[in-house]
């Protein structure tokens, strides 16, 4: 069979490369860190949650300094300081362990979540991936709090899905560094598999957002992956959590990762890089590159990766710009459907 064309540009058979919308405004900006450190200046004018957080800091690094307020949202705060010369930033969860706070479901997964990420730095002590990430600091399971090395650098974007994407080396950088990850074999037993691929179609089947031949075709192709070996993957490979530093990509927020079917994390990039059309082929290449059950691999996380944005976007009173969005994940579901129907009519 011949290649399809896809916005003129060549797709390779049973994995879609499709350009994002083009001319759509910004969307969705990360908060930027202040350049001054504001909620730092005195007690009196820090949060409770803030000054819940830096007592908690000060408990497991009695050196620790606080210098700037990056982020303070309704999960996580995130602290710049030093401890003693050494350059840091502190992640602690919102005002964590506190009488006031509300347990609800949505905050105990979060600290679950929080707590995977601190061992996933403690695994990283003993056995150093092949690739770049800040050195662990100090760690508090019970306060959810981690103290981490602050690489100097910028992050690759800002949003969850960028219109602009980096430049086409620093793009290369980023997937050459997702790649060699991908080749690490940690010990098994440092790391869990995070995802249960059964579940995860029932349950978006159950949602609506899987039609039953969506359904039974991934069914199908996960049948014929049951022996696929796992890879070890980020399981959150957007562009806002790696850092662009003199040195290199960074890579940071390791709270999904552990084994997953072979391409999980390209699966990521591929979705979040939908302006850039040399990046998804080359994705798509990298895909397929090892044969069938790779390629299947790919298309099953690219899907489960669509449904999940799909779910976390397309929700009621959305702004123009959530809509842009939503509609450009709607249409490459729509390819990423074509590519499993092509895939299992090849078995």
């Amino acid at each position: 069979m011949r290649p399809r064309e896809a916005h003129g540009q060549p797709q390779l058979r049973g994995v879609p490369a499709r350009v994002g919308v083009p001319g759509a405004p910004r969307r969705m900006a990360m908060p930027q860190p202040p350049a001054a450190a504001p909620g730092l200046d005195g007690p009196a004018e820090r949060s409770p949650a803030l000054r819940a957080a830096l007592a908690n800091i000060v408990r497991i690094c009695p050196a620790f300094t606080p210098r700037a307020l990056l982020l303070e949202d309704e999960r996580h705060i995130l602290v710049a300081g030093t401890a003693g010369r050494t350059p840091v930033v502190a992640k602690c969860l919102s005002a964590h362990g506190s009488p006031a706070r509300q347990v609800t479901r949505s905050a105990l997964e979060t600290a679950e979540l929080f707590r995977r990420e601190v061992a996933a730095y403690r695994a990283f002590v003993r056995h150093r991936p092949p690739a770049r990430l800040p050195k662990l600091v100090a760690a508090d399971t019970e306060r959810c709090v981690l103290l981490l090395e602050r690489i100097p650098g910028r992050p690759a974007s800002r949003e969850r899905h960028p219109v602009n994407t980096p430049a086409p080396g620093e793009v290369r950088a980023i997937l050459g560094a997702v790649r060699a990850l991908n080749l690490w074999r940690p010990p098994m037993g440092t790391f869990t598999a995070p995802l249960d691929y059964t579940r995860e179609v029932a349950r978006y089947h159950a949602l609506g957002l899987l039609t039953d031949r969506d359904a039974g075709d991934l069914q199908q192709l996960l049948h014929g992956l049951a022996h696929t070996a796992r890879q070890f993957c980020h399981g959150d490979a957007l562009l806002s959590n790696v850092v662009l530093a003199p040195s290199g990509p960074v890579l940071v927020d390791w709270e999904q990762a552990g084994w997953y079917l072979p391409g999980y994390d390209l699966a990521t990039l591929w979705t979040v890089l939908s302006g850039d059309t040399a990046a998804r082929r080359q994705i798509s290449q990298a895909a397929q590159a090892s044969g069938t059950l790779p390629r299947d691999a790919f298309l099953v996380n690219l899907i489960l990766v669509l449904m999940r944005e799909l779910r976390r976007h397309d929700l009621p009173g959305a702004g123009e710009e959530q809509r842009i969005l939503v509609r450009r994940l709607h249409e490459d579901a729509a390819l990423a459907r074509r590519a499993v129907r092509a895939a299992v009519g090849t078995r």
